[in-house]
């Protein structure tokens, strides 16, 4: 087994365990060089931050990664130039048997395993913020939340769309000695390429057509708090050496002015790419990714971690009113089925999407959208009408309700991503955010 248990949950210092490895560069540049492994994964490539360097100009800066989980070793190629062969075989991703040989451009390194076991640290909580979890993967994802908070660090979020990294960092954010100071969030992908400058950094009074008074950027109104930048390797080419150069420096210049101001903000970043594909690719700075990324923390994916599923439901029911007796009533055999039977491709935010339509239905209802048509849903949505009320607030209450039901089926049928559903719907994907946030529907 790849991963194993070790110690008694009861003292609430249980561990976990993975299989150790060793890679041995038998062939290139750096020709008898040996990494060994100390936790579950390793990224390898030419680039000074990766866990092992090869310094061959033919390996890409960061070319591949190699990890460790229930099922086995595996690697996966991050868009490298020359690709990943594993035996001879080029592959995207593959796992790994003892003595493989990886050919990496001109370097080939072979992949042994150790009878070492490297331990993994979990916290014995089992709620951090808003996150739930009692997997050993969620536990083991508030060790690491825990130990980033007490620092001011930059952090990197990854993971797929919905697994809950706004929550992370709201929790890093509370976690840590900032706590009392503000908390902002700037999603890079949801505000136009011309807008956003003046949103990070702030203007002058006659910056720009429309810049009608001075206004500070983000940077200065999270000064003594945190600033989160959601969707990261969204951000314009354009605007990276700005970032970095405040990253770099501390100091921020408003468009139109020719006077810095210190900031104090500690940055978390947040992406659903992997940016050392964007790097390789040329789409995102590497001086950038190495500023972000001083502590990359990984989101787990929903069917990552099943056992979280009842009391994920049951909290996320809270969080939509059904509490006690109402949440009894509708957290049945059947619910837990269906939620177990669910692919949740968007993971924790299409779980909630999925509960309030429960709720709102009063049945379980199908976990794919596919099985049932928007048009009979739509046909069957309960608009709730109460002719008690003059018609003028009584027709906008049931607009509101059309459009919360509109949205909500939009971005199910495009798995939560916002960019999809706004080309769908005909709008900016700025736009499409606005009116998220208008009608109080999830993203």
């Amino acid at each position: 087994m790849a991963t194993e248990s070790i110690g008694s949950e009861d003292d609430g210092l249980a561990q976990r365990a993975v299989r150790g490895f060793r890679l041995d560069v038998v062939e290139g540049a750096r020709q008898g060089t040996i990494w060994t492994s100390s936790g579950p994964q390793c990224s390898v490539g030419s680039h000074p931050s990766c866990d092992f360097v090869l310094d061959d100009p033919t390996v890409s800066g960061f070319h591949c990664e190699i990890a460790v989980d229930s099922e086995g070793v595996r690697v996966r190629d991050l868009g490298s130039r020359n690709g990943v062969h594993v035996d001879g075989v080029r592959v995207i991703e593959a796992f790994l048997r003892g003595g493989s040989t990886l050919r990496l451009g001109r370097s080939a390194v072979r992949f042994q395993y150790l009878a070492q076991r490297n331990r993994l640290a979990a916290s014995s909580r089992r709620e951090l913020g808003s996150l739930v979890g009692e997997s050993w993967i969620m536990r083991e994802l508030f060790a690491g939340l825990e130990r980033v908070a007490a620092t001011d660090v930059k952090v990197l979020l990854e993971g797929a769309t919905g697994t809950g990294k706004s929550a992370a960092a709201r929790a890093i954010h509370a976690e840590g000695a900032r706590a009392q100071g503000p908390f902002l969030m700037i999603d890079c992908g949801a505000i136009p390429a011309d807008l956003l400058e003046s949103e990070l950094f702030g203007h002058v009074k006659g910056a720009f057509t429309g810049a009608t008074r001075d206004r500070p950027g983000a940077f200065e109104e999270a000064s003594g708090g945190t600033l989160f930048l959601d969707e990261i390797g969204e951000l314009p080419l354009q605007l990276q050496p700005k970032l970095l150069t405040v990253l770099d420096t501390g100091m921020v210049r408003r468009i139109g002015s020719n006077a810095q101001q210190a900031v104090d903000t500690r940055v978390i970043a947040a992406t659903n790419r992997d940016l050392r594909i964007e790097v390789n690719a040329g789409r995102f700075r590497e001086d950038l990714y190495y500023r972000l990324a001083v502590v990359r923390i990984r989101m787990p994916e929903l069917r990552q971690r099943p056992e979280d599923l009842p009391a994920l439901v049951r909290t996320l029911l809270g969080s939509l009113g059904a509490v006690g007796e109402r949440a009894d009533a509708i957290m049945t055999e059947e619910l837990m089925s269906a939620v177990r039977s669910g692919a949740w491709p968007g993971n924790v935010r299409q779980l909630r999407n999925y509960l309030e339509q429960c709720l709102v239905y009063g049945d379980v209802m199908p976990t794919d959208a596919a099985e049932v048509e928007p048009a009979e849903r739509a046909a069957e949505s309960p608009v709730d009408i109460d002719a008690t009320l003059p018609w003028s607030e009584a027709r906008e209450r049931v607009i509101a309700q059309a459009a919360r039901l509109y949205f909500r089926e939009l971005l199910h049928r495009h798995d939560g991503n916002v960019t999809r559903a706004a080309a769908a719907a005909g709008v900016h994907r700025a736009y499409l955010h606005r009116l998220l946030g208008r009608h109080d529907v999830e993203r």
